[in-house]
């Protein structure tokens, strides 16, 4: 009774090849027991005829028995470990549900797996489970969590487990590969390629996170210059409003005044009308009475009364004759009315522009930028400051080396500071001078021998030239008509808008600008002073701080 109850340990019945239970147990001559299959696997496979375990090799295969007798062991196991099973608490274990991985082992009712091995290609519940976690043969098996199509993980040309992964291909394979289609390959442990290709998509991920970020940043700054922008859009909507708003209310008042000051003259040339009508209805009822007393007079026969009646009537003092000369009356003239209502319009819209100008310079001017100049590219006759903020013409040209960089026929020099992006804005003193040229410039213009200032070229400048003349270098070049003469000018640059603006800053006015602008790269501002005669055009070009108002 004792021996029927005695079970012995599953190790006893484990193949050392497959590390499973015995199927068809046979011994070979060293005594060691394998699955016939394995054993037999093993030697197809290898070029010496050894034993697994101890190594020791035999001049011929061994023919292959199955050992009875361990074979009704392992049967009696199985038998013993199902009814154990069977008989354990299974309903306290979760039966397997559609969408769960089921158990491999269970026979009758299915429970859900808890772990899957990556040796045996098999899902366990926790009861068949359990030799893996407690037999010392099973526990350097790989368990994970329960998966489905265990199949897919055998290879498909040799139906070996994908235990190992190519690095040269990129690509799970078995021990057979290794020394067939892999067989110069790096080839590394299943779980050595699974830490690194988890380590690199680490890396990865943590990029992916990186640019993710950045974009999320970048929206972040597209909304914010959204925002801006309306805030700017809604400035503007309110300032036009209040410009037309004001030229609305300036042209209905031109016009009501017009109407008024027509009206009232009509009027008054109509009772000045009316008053002489009067006056010579007056004495035209006087004259019809008069020829009324000498018509009956003259049909009078009778000598006497004729004469008695002429002589009542006065007829030799004639009324006095008005001068009708007076009662001339002319159309009344209103040349200069309509034109005067105009000009006062133009007077209101000219004060609404001021204000409007001077609030787009104040805005404007919160873009300034710190610009000095940069020695490298100054022409030879130039002279900087040492601060970097002055530029003027000398007598003498310098000699410097001939640098890339610098200018060598015209006498320029540029801002050592280069835009790419954004807005800036600068203000550079001009007073005293006859001649200069402000404005930016592409990175790429070219500095030796002779220039063509123009958009096309790279060149966004305005100039002064005979003391008087001003203009902007466009395409085609424009003559520049300027109220007052500047003293200090004002560059303004929307990079994205490819606008490039000159301001007469003390004036508040707008001196120029260049639209649709095509930078491609860099810009940098650009300053000339002009050439020196004598005294005259001897001052210099200053970059002067921006003081906003």
């Amino acid at each position: 009774m004792a021996a029927a109850s005695y079970l012995p340990s599953e190790d006893q019945f484990l193949c050392s090849i497959c590390l499973d239970l015995f199927t068809d147990p046979v011994t070979i001559p060293c005594g060691h027991n394998f699955c016939k299959d394995c054993i037999t696997e093993h030697w197809d496979r290898c070029d010496r005829c050894q034993c697994p375990m101890c190594k020791k090799e035999f001049n011929t295969r061994p023919e292959l028995h199955v050992n009875t007798f361990i074979s009704e062991m392992v049967a009696q196991f199985r038998q013993s470990a199902q009814q154990k099973a069977s008989s354990s608490s299974s309903s306290e274990q979760q039966v397997f549900k559609p969408g769960e991985v089921p158990c491999d082992v269970c026979t009758e009712t299915k429970l859900k797996a808890l772990k899957s091995c990556l040796v045996c290609l098999t899902s366990y519940c926790e009861t068949h489970l359990e030799p893996h976690l407690t037999a010392s043969s099973l526990k350097r098996h790989q368990l994970i969590d329960p998966v489905e199509n265990l199949e897919d993980r055998m290879c498909l040309k040799h139906d070996k487990p994908l235990e190992l992964f190519c690095k040269t291909d990129q690509t799970c394979v078995c021990m057979l590969c290794t020394v067939s289609d892999h067989k110069m390959h790096d080839v590394v442990p299943l779980k050595e390629g699974y830490e690194r290709k988890k380590a690199e998509l680490g890396k990865t991920e943590v990029e992916t996170q990186q640019m993710i970020q950045k974009r999320q940043l970048k929206i972040e700054e597209i909304k914010h210059s959204v925002d801006l922008s309306e805030k700017e859009a809604d400035g503007e909507i309110a300032e036009g409003v209040q410009v037309f708003t004001a030229l609305k209310a300036s042209v209905e008042r031109g016009q009501a005044n017009l109407i008024n000051t027509i009206k009232e003259k009509q009027k008054t040339t109509e009772k000045k009308a009316e008053a002489f009508i009067k006056e010579l209805e007056q004495e035209i009822s006087e004259l019809k009475k008069r020829s009324s007393e000498v018509e009956q007079v003259t049909h009078s026969e009778d000598h006497l009364h004729f004469l008695q009646s002429v002589k009542s009537l006065n007829i030799q003092h004639r009324p006095p004759s008005k001068d009708l000369r007076k009662f001339s009356l002319t159309p009344a003239v209103y040349e200069g009315t309509v034109v005067k209502a105009v000009a006062q319009v133009e007077e209101t819209l000219g004060k609404e522009m001021k204000k409007l100008l001077e609030a787009k310079l104040k805005r404007v001017q919160k873009d300034a930028v710190n610009v000095t100049l940069e020695p490298r590219t100054a022409h030879p006759c130039l002279i900087l400051s040492d601060d970097k903020k002055r530029v003027q013409c000398s007598d003498v040209e310098k000699n410097l080396p001939n640098n890339r960089e610098r200018f060598s026929e015209c006498i320029y020099v540029l801002g050592k500071q280069n835009f790419s992006s954004g807005r800036f804005y600068f203000e550079v003193q001009v007073q005293g001078k006859t001649e200069w040229d402000l404005g930016v410039v592409r990175e790429s213009i070219n500095r030796k021998g002779d220039i063509t200032l123009s958009p096309q070229c790279g060149y966004w400048t305005i100039l002064l030239t005979k003391g008087f003349e001003y203009g902007a270098l466009d395409d085609p070049p424009v003559l520049l008509s300027l109220k007052s003469r500047p003293k200090k000018v004002g560059v303004f640059v929307d990079y994205e808008e490819g606008l490039v603006s000159f301001y007469d800053v003390d004036a508040a006015a707008l001196i120029y600008s260049f639209t649709g602008c095509s930078f491609n790269g860099k810009i940098y501002p650009l300053f000339c002073p002009g050439h020196k005669y004598g005294r005259k055009n001897a001052a210099p070009l200053i970059i002067s701080p921006v003081r906003v108002t």
